[in-house]
């Protein structure tokens, strides 16, 4: 079976390459370009393609990807929402991902994106590199017996709930299907009663019709003054414009965020010596208490192995006819 990798970076490379002898019959072609439709064609002769979650799965790029004999899309990632699923459906392309490749990966980096910027981390870094050892714009609020807002249950989310019962943190959670392997430390409650009384608010919920800007100026007029957002789900939970009217407001402690509506474009791209005169990003990069990283929740050793372990894997149930939980088409 011939695979086309797009987008593929080094570390995409090494973590493939290093599973590869466990299957056999799999040869991948590495290409640097992204999957969109201006690229899609290059896929003929090959009999799937892996795509990340940057790419472009539309409904062109999907039809194209059909025209030239390509039935299987493999999402080296769990978000989907890059992915017109009914077009997919509808021309008969088998589409998988990797929903489960390491939950503690991402949430990890959640608390640690919370602590960052709650004690000003990178700022206190800056400061002692430049031998200024003042403690002024450095103080932050203790976790401890503090309310953490768990909004998505799932693998990450609940994660990201044990973290924080590790910090000795009450935990509150809203998600419309309740984790039973919670229950016996996480209330579940409304969202409005999470915005309301939650000091962190961590987003783990995936991007649908229901989650588009959930995070807007109306909910964020709700939460407490002095709370931490972070988000390492999806950019689009949160409308960035209204998140900058709120921290203009004097809302948040601090605000860490993963994933960003911008990211397209940008995420996994050296932009340093552009000018990025129209930026939200930059905008929100010009305030002090908000920390932004290049969604990179994934990038550890191991969630890298099971990537690439169930991606290969997902290849080989579908050759197969297989259907099972990581189908989304």
């Amino acid at each position: 079976m011939k695979l086309l990798f797009y987008a593929a970076k080094v570390y995409d490379k090494k973590s493939f390459q290093m599973v590869l002898d466990q299957f056999e019959d799999i040869e991948i072609d590495y290409i640097n370009h992204e999957l969109e439709p201006r690229t899609a064609p290059l896929a003929k002769g090959y009999d799937a393609v892996c795509a990340f979650v940057s790419a472009d799965v539309g409904a062109k790029t999907l039809e194209i990807l059909k025209e030239n004999g390509i039935n299987i899309v493999l999402m080296r990632c769990a978000g989907f929402n890059n992915v017109d699923v009914e077009k997919a459906k509808e021309l008969g392309i088998i589409v998988k991902r990797v929903p489960g490749y390491s939950p503690e990966s991402v949430a990890e980096l959640a608390m640690g994106l919370a602590l960052a910027v709650n004690r000003r981390l990178y700022k206190a870094y800056n400061k002692v590199r430049e031998n200024d050892y003042t403690l002024r714009g450095l103080r932050g609020v203790n976790f401890y017996q503090k309310t953490a807002g768990i909004v998505g249950t799932g693998k990450i989310g609940a994660a990201m709930c044990r973290i924080c019962r590790g910090f000795g943190m009450k935990v509150i959670a809203y998600d419309v299907y309740q984790n039973p392997d919670l229950k016996d430390f996480v209330e579940y409650v409304s969202l409005d009663e999470l915005l309301a009384q939650s000091d962190l608010i961590s987003l783990h919920c995936p991007l649908m019709d229901s989650t588009y800007h959930m995070i807007n100026l109306e909910s964020i007029k709700k939460m407490k003054d002095g709370v931490i957002l972070v988000n390492t789900s999806r950019g689009a939970l949160v409308d960035t414009k209204e998140l900058i009217e709120g921290i203009r407001m004097n809302k948040f402690l601090g605000i860490g965020l993963d994933v960003y509506e911008e990211e397209t474009g940008n995420v996994y791209e050296d932009r340093s010596d552009d000018i990025m005169e129209h930026s939200v990003t930059a905008r929100l990069l010009a305030f002090p208490n908000v920390m932004i990283t290049s969604h990179q929740g994934f990038y550890t050793l191991e969630a890298l192995s099971a990537i690439a372990e169930t991606t290969l894997s997902n290849l080989v149930a579908a050759k197969e006819g297989r259907r099972d939980a990581n189908d989304v088409a």
